[in-house]
């Protein structure tokens, strides 16, 4: 067998990066963590991560809807939920994403599957796989499959920030994300970690994502929380609009807090777990745009007073994915010209004589023209800075939306122009 090729270079970490670099994340009773390097495209780089989740485990998730999915995302699908009283692991890797194998990327889940299955004593039927990378190569699994003894001796309920590094591809910075909630009178933790910086745009899920928690909630209230927080949150950004083919979102809770299990998704308790999920997936979703290939500037992007939610939504990601918008955010040029021409393309009822538009709190546009009031040294200004909001009002109803995204600068380019090599 021919050795890896040899490690390439990291990008430099993004300056849209979290102050303080990875944060210190609670260990959650009832999940262990280890990670190695395989060799699956680069030599000496920490590339497969492994979770281990105690027996009592509910496991929720949701996935890419890509057509062309990679095995591993289709036998996700085909097993989430299952019996809570087994135990349960998530093995990943990084480097390849096993998409467009055909037989020999299923046949690659199934070796994968199984012997983690073997190693740690649990059902197949409970271990879920994922990887992500190169499209289009035969996953080399017996890299993997070598490195199980040593992963599962080297299990630590305190490694979850080497599992973030391992699942890394051109992402600059491990992401990381923690939150408690109240429910009644006991503590719970969340824990997430992510990936995600190119081929991010929303379809049920637009990256890989595992969040943890000691709360005891069934899985049919687990699955409906984590579905509808997706839609605020994970579906909610875009980096490229180019939809993966191989991600997903998932939550394991192991139930070990000792909480009254939750079974009812909009009970107090229900709820109260739900804003602390909440506020950890949108912290990573923002942390994957911030990392987005080569950006500089964070954009926030709000939409009101359209006819419908619907049409808020069309509105914010034709202006969200408008590589002329992106390119103006980058450049510092407050081309207001540009939104209204999202607006105009997106397939939404628009007036353009309602529009009304603000970079954050300056009044750009309104009433279907510029405002006398606006001068393009403050929209200059304004520009200037990281984070960025873009509002606009549509002026025919009710209907909002908010996403988030990126700017589009040279680099991404430079990022994509070689990523094969």
């Amino acid at each position: 067998m021919a050795p890896p090729p040899p490690t390439k270079a990291a990008n430099p970490v993004s300056p849209l990066a979290p102050a303080g670099g990875f944060p210190a994340l609670p260990v959650i009773a009832g999940v262990r963590f280890a990670a190695v390097a395989a060799g699956i495209k680069y030599k000496g780089r920490t590339d497969v991560m492994l979770a281990e989740l105690a027996p009592g485990s509910t496991i929720a998730g949701v996935f890419t809807r890509s057509a062309t999915r990679s095995a591993p995302v289709l036998d996700c699908q085909d097993k989430i939920g299952g019996d809570p009283a087994q135990g349960a692991a998530i093995i990943v890797n990084s480097g390849n994403s096993n998409a467009f194998t055909g037989k020999n990327g299923r046949d690659s889940v199934m070796r994968i599957t199984a012997k983690v299955a073997q190693t740690l004593n649990v059902p197949e039927q409970r271990v879920f796989s994922a990887s992500t990378g190169v499209i289009g190569q035969p996953l080399p699994d017996d890299r993997i499959t070598d490195k199980l003894d040593e992963l599962r001796d080297g299990l630590s309920d305190s490694a979850i920030a080497d599992a973030a590094r391992a699942i890394m591809t051109t992402d600059t910075f491990a992401k990381g994300a923690t939150a408690t909630a109240d429910l009644g009178g006991t503590t719970i933790q969340i824990a997430g970690i992510a990936k995600g910086s190119g081929m991010i745009a929303p379809d049920m899920a637009t990256m890989l994502v595992y969040i943890f928690t000691d709360a005891a909630i069934a899985q049919p209230a687990l699955q409906t929380i984590v579905s509808r927080l997706n839609e605020q949150t994970f579906n909610a950004i875009t980096v490229d609009s180019d939809t993966s083919t191989s991600d997903c979102v998932m939550v394991g809770a192991t139930g070990q807090a000792g909480n009254s299990p939750i079974t009812d998704p909009d009970s107090a308790d229900g709820k109260s777990f739900a804003t602390a999920l909440h506020d950890v997936m949108r912290d990573l979703a923002h942390q994957v745009v911030r990392d987005g290939e080569g950006a500089t500037k964070f954009v926030e992007v709000n939409i009101t007073g359209a006819a419908s939610d619907s049409d808020a939504r069309k509105v914010a990601m034709a202006i969200a994915n408008s590589p002329l918008v992106k390119t103006a955010i980058a450049g510092e040029d407050p081309n207001w010209g540009r939104i209204v021409m999202a607006v105009g393309k997106s397939g939404a009822e628009a007036d353009r004589d309602l529009l009304t538009i603000r970079f954050g709190d300056i009044l750009v546009a309104e009433n279907g023209w510029v405002s006398p009031d606006y001068t393009e040294d403050a929209g200059a200004t304004y520009m200037k800075q990281q984070d960025l909001v873009v509002n606009v009002d549509l002026g025919l109803g009710n209907g909002s939306s908010t996403v988030w995204t990126c700017d589009l600068t040279h680099q991404y380019i430079t990022i994509n122009a070689d990523y094969r090599s």
